[in-house]
C-alpha cells in the first residue's frame, strides 16, 4: 500500500478514535454504578465486568489515538511503523470492542444479516448503556471492515520474513 493511503487511513482511525474517546469519556464521567441501581450482586458483578471493559477500551483507545497523531506528524512519513501501528489498533480497540477478552458482551454475527446491531449483553443492562454500545458500533465496524487488510497483510510479513 502506497503511503499516501496508510497516513489517510491514520487520519480516518484518528478521528474514529477521537469520537470514541470523547463518547466514551462522556459517559464514564456522568455515569456511575449505583445509577444503575442493581438489583443483586450477581447484577452488580456483572455490571462491574461491563464498566470494566469501557474503561480497558477507552484506555487502548487513548494509546492508539496518540500513536496515531505521532505518526501522522513523523516527516518523513514511516509507514512500516503506520501499519504496524494500525494492525495493533485493529486487535487493541476493534477485536476488543466485538469480543471482549471478560465476557462483557459478545458479537452475534447473524445480526449483521439482519441489519440489526450485533453486540449483545449477556444479561439486562440499562438503556443507556444499551445505547452507548448501539452509537458507537456503526463506527467500529467501519473502521474494521478498513482495517481487516492489516491483519491479513501483517501476518503474511511476518511470515515471509521468518
Amino acid at each position: 500500500m502506497g503511503n499516501t493511503l496508510v497516513k489517510s487511513q491514520l487520519k480516518e482511525v484518528e478521528e474514529f478514535l477521537t469520537n470514541t474517546i470523547k463518547t466514551l469519556e462522556d459517559y464514564a464521567n456522568e455515569t456511575t454504578l449505583s445509577q444503575f441501581n442493581p438489583g443483586s450482586e450477581e447484577e452488580r458483578a456483572y455490571y462491574k465486568v461491563v464498566f470494566s471493559t469501557l474503561r480497558k477500551l477507552l484506555v487502548y483507545s487513548e494509546e492508539s489515538l496518540d500513536a496515531c497523531k505521532i505518526l501522522i506528524q513523523s516527516e518523513p512519513f514511516q509507514k512500516a511503523a503506520a501499519e504496524k501501528t494500525l494492525y495493533r489498533i485493529y486487535h487493541q480497540c476493534i477485536v476488543e470492542f466485538f469480543s471482549p477478552k471478560i465476557d462483557a458482551w459478545y458479537e452475534d454475527s447473524r445480526s449483521a444479516y439482519t441489519g440489526r446491531n450485533s453486540i449483545k449483553f449477556y444479561k439486562e443492562v440499562p438503556e443507556s448503556l444499551r445505547q452507548l454500545v448501539k452509537g458507537l458500533e456503526g463506527g467500529f465496524q467501519r473502521i474494521r471492515e478498513d482495517l481487516e487488510f492489516y491483519e491479513t497483510d501483517y501476518r503474511t510479513k511476518i511470515i515471509q520474513s521468518k
